[in-house]
């Protein structure tokens, strides 16, 4: 129990210091705190590691489902994006984050947890080379698991993506 109390106390101290526009949410009975971004943090992020983002209305609000939206982002979503852009070497276009309009669910889009990417030979052809096929989806997207878990769906237009963690950052 005093791990636990420590392991908490650690966990806020680190986020009072993590980074402006940054939030560390949770209740003292969560195993773990899972830390949200804003949009803002996110684009620098994704600009910073050489990632692009489109949306079909040009616009970032959280609320319109024709926007891409990265407020209320998980950390971990957005360094999982990083981790992959450094890995395929290629270009890499979000076009789905956390706006209104994707599935619901715990490890829903809306909470954080995933991404849409848009599709491109370089990306398709590193996700099926070098991750794990492990079925289909209940919707019938064909899914392919990662070395650290993520899972990836291929969605035919573009690849909807799962990241319970950074993938190895």
């Amino acid at each position: 129990m005093q791990f636990r109390r420590k392991f908490r106390s650690a966990l806020t101290a680190l986020a009072l210091v993590v980074a402006p526009g940054v939030a560390v949410v949770g209740t003292a009975t969560d195993a773990f705190a899972v830390t949200k971004i804003s949009h803002a943090t996110a684009t620098s992020m994704f600009r910073g590691a050489g990632i692009t983002w489109s949306s079909s209305g040009g616009c970032s609000d959280r609320n319109n489902s024709s926007c891409t939206s990265f407020e209320q982002l998980n950390l971990a979503t957005a360094q999982g994006a990083q981790t992959l852009k450094q890995a395929i070497g290629c270009a890499l276009n979000i076009t789905g984050g956390t706006e209104t309009g994707h599935a619901s669910g715990t490890y829903s889009h809306w909470n954080g947890y995933k991404l849409d990417y848009g599709k491109s030979t370089c990306v398709t052809t590193y996700i099926k080379n070098t991750f794990t096929y492990i079925g289909l989806r209940g919707d019938g997207a064909p899914q392919y698991r990662s070395g650290s878990g993520n899972i990836y769906a291929d969605e035919g237009n573009h690849w909807d993506v799962l990241y319970y963690n950074c993938g190895g950052c």
